[in-house]
């Protein structure tokens, strides 16, 4: 001990902000038990130690869950509701629904209770995991650095590979409304990708969260305006809704299931905006920030679902704005304003993967190039992303078998583990409701799991089996030949 220590006392060791995410350090417990200061301590209120260099209001938390959760899967819920029908469809979407916010609202109250064990302020999704497992079962402690190093890299893949997906739909809507009159000067989607690099590169250098709200403002009145008009062609002569399936076949059920869950899910955004609130304690409780930003998800995917599959029925295609008439402005108009809110929205899901990439090296680089480090690496992922986009515009299939594995993991299995694991000694409810709960939301994680890679591999499969061969007829052949002898 050092001289002035008194013994028993609890010494916090590197006490500071961990607003920043990206400069979390790991998982670290100094605390020290059985000491009579402690008992006599009072409970340590992780809010109140919460230093954060640039503090989100309400309201900007609130519109970066909207822009987490809503984007161009949205487009997607027609074609679910085809697999489901219209009285499954609405039923499971509500109870999807509530399936994620619940996995979400556990996660995030996981992470303030280990917090106050922990001492720290603040706590990002890995380390929850991790903290959960430190402070768990004697025997599952061993497993925390696993917990956290498993959901940084589940994370940073299915992140960057849902980035990759947003440069081939920018470029793919932007492409189609150009070629339309622009007939003269048709560029290919590759060329396309490319043209997005400068601005994604541009927005992708802003560092804090709170510098992101008005882009997630901009991106949310695109959205709406884009929803807008997308209904406006569903209502539009809207047939009988008798004509189309109430209940689909049961075995067509999880290909719904895991196309809600891949729309409606942003797991990875959740924590780095609870942490970086002015008033966390506003997130949870009724109405909180997260049940608001839920609450309106949910009305909307279910009303673009349940209208957009009367309006097209069986021959609704994967993203409803395809089905609208090509040759309206109106039209047109509906899908450049939906590229440009998912252009906007880029820079937001760039902030997960960003987060734990500089968390892993930063330690590693010297204070005075960490500036110039952040804009590198920056740059190399955007780079990165677009180089992908433009050598396999068609990777959708890649990247929704990644989503399939890990969001479907990420979102439902690991918040009901983790949950399981953190309240094992400390009660799990009458008659362990807790653990049967749990367990259920585990089966229908697998479910999503396996039936969305299913899916994925099936879609890649027929798509390779039907690539073309070349092929040149006999006749082209002989004329060919002919001419060279």
């Amino acid at each position: 001990m050092g001289r002035g220590e008194k013994k028993g006392t609890i010494v916090l060791e590197n006490f500071n902000s961990t607003a920043n995410l990206a400069a979390n350090p790991g998982f670290q417990s100094t605390l020290s038990l059985g000491s009579k200061e402690i008992i006599n301590e009072k409970p340590y209120n992780p809010f109140e130690h919460r230093q954060v260099d640039h503090p989100t209001s309400t309201l900007g938390s609130l519109a970066h869950l909207l822009k987490s959760s809503l984007g161009s899967g949205i487009l997607a819920m027609p074609a679910a509701f085809k697999n489901a029908g219209l009285v499954a469809g609405g039923i499971g979407t509500i109870v999807i629904g509530f399936i994620c916010t619940h996995c979400v609202y556990i996660l995030v109250k996981t992470s303030q209770e280990v917090c106050v064990e922990a001492k720290k302020p603040s706590m990002g999704f890995a380390e929850t995991c991790g903290a959960a497992f430190e402070y768990g079962p004697k025997k599952l402690r061993p497993w925390a650095k696993f917990a956290r190093t498993f959901i940084d890299y589940a994370l940073t893949c299915t992140y960057l590979a849902a980035l990759c997906v947003y440069v081939v739909f920018i470029a793919e809507n932007f492409k189609e409304v150009l070629d339309e009159y622009v007939p003269d000067y048709k560029l290919s989607v590759e060329t396309y990708c490319a043209l997005t690099l400068v601005p994604l590169v541009l927005i992708c250098q802003i560092r804090n969260l709170k510098w992101l709200v008005p882009f997630s403002a901009i991106a949310n009145v695109l959205l709406v305006i884009c929803f807008t008009i997308t209904m406006y062609y569903i209502f539009t002569g809207l047939p009988n809704p008798k004509e189309r399936e109430m209940v689909a076949s049961v075995t067509q059920w999880p290909l719904f299931i895991s196309t809600v869950i891949f729309a409606m899910e942003g797991i990875g955004v959740v924590m780095p905006v609870e942490n970086e609130m002015a008033k966390p304690e506003q997130f949870l409780g009724c109405p909180g920030v997260l049940n608001v930003a839920m609450t309106v998800v949910i009305s909307l995917y279910g009303i673009v679902g349940f209208f957009g599959y009367i309006k097209y029925g069986d021959d609704v295609r994967g993203s409803v704005t395809l089905n609208l008439p090509q040759e309206e402005v109106l039209a047109q108009s509906a899908k450049i304003l939906m590229a440009l809110a998912i252009l906007f929205t880029y820079s937001l899901q760039f902030y997960v993967p960003m987060e734990m990439i500089w968390r892993q090296v930063h330690n590693k680089i010297s204070v005075r190039y960490h500036n110039v480090t952040q804009i590198a690496i920056r740059t190399a992922a955007v780079v990165g992303s677009v180089a992908l986009a433009a050598a396999f515009p068609d990777l959708e299939l890649f990247i929704s078998l990644c989503g399939a594995i890990f969001l479907s993991s990420l979102g439902l299995l690991t918040p009901a583990i983790i949950d399981t694991v953190h309240k094992w000694n400390r009660g799990l409810g009458f008659g362990n409701w807790i653990l049967w709960k749990n367990i259920l939301v585990s089966i229908i994680s697998l479910i999503a799991l396996f039936a969305g890679s299913y899916v994925s591999i099936k879609g890649m499969a027929e798509k390779f089996s039907h690539t073309p061969v070349l092929e040149i007829p006999i006749n082209q052949t002989l004329s060919v030949n002919s001419t060279v002898v």
